[in-house]
């Protein structure tokens, strides 16, 4: 899990619908970005109650990293999301010491004038 937030609360006994979609694919893991949100069929109405992104990697029988598809985003919100994907990738690199800061795409344009 790399990142979870909960802006609202959901009651107990409440309905509870997870809408999960690939944000971004890399050689052989994807990021995977899901929104929670609190179903009330009598309001008619959804809440956005919390959002988690998650990394998976894609293995074989032996459990080995196999390449994946990549994919195009289409929407506003998925290009957001997919470009927002690789900055968090580069940071999990940096922080993991897989990556030096310098080599960063994405995070230098952040800081730079």
């Amino acid at each position: 899990m790399n990142h979870v937030s909960f802006n609202h609360p959901i009651p107990e006994g409440g309905i509870v619908v997870l809408e999960a979609k690939v944000s971004r694919a890399f050689s052989t893991s994807m990021e995977i970005y899901v929104d929670v949100w609190l179903d009330d069929p009598i309001a008619n109405k959804k809440i956005h109650t919390n959002e988690g992104i998650y990394t998976f990697v894609a293995v074989d029988e032996y459990n080995k990293p196999v390449p994946i598809p990549q994919m195009e985003p289409e929407t506003d919100l998925e290009k957001e999301r997919y470009a927002a994907a690789f900055r968090r990738r580069e940071l999990s690199l940096i922080l993991s010491g897989r990556m030096k800061p310098k080599d960063s795409v994405e995070l230098k344009k952040l800081f730079q004038d």
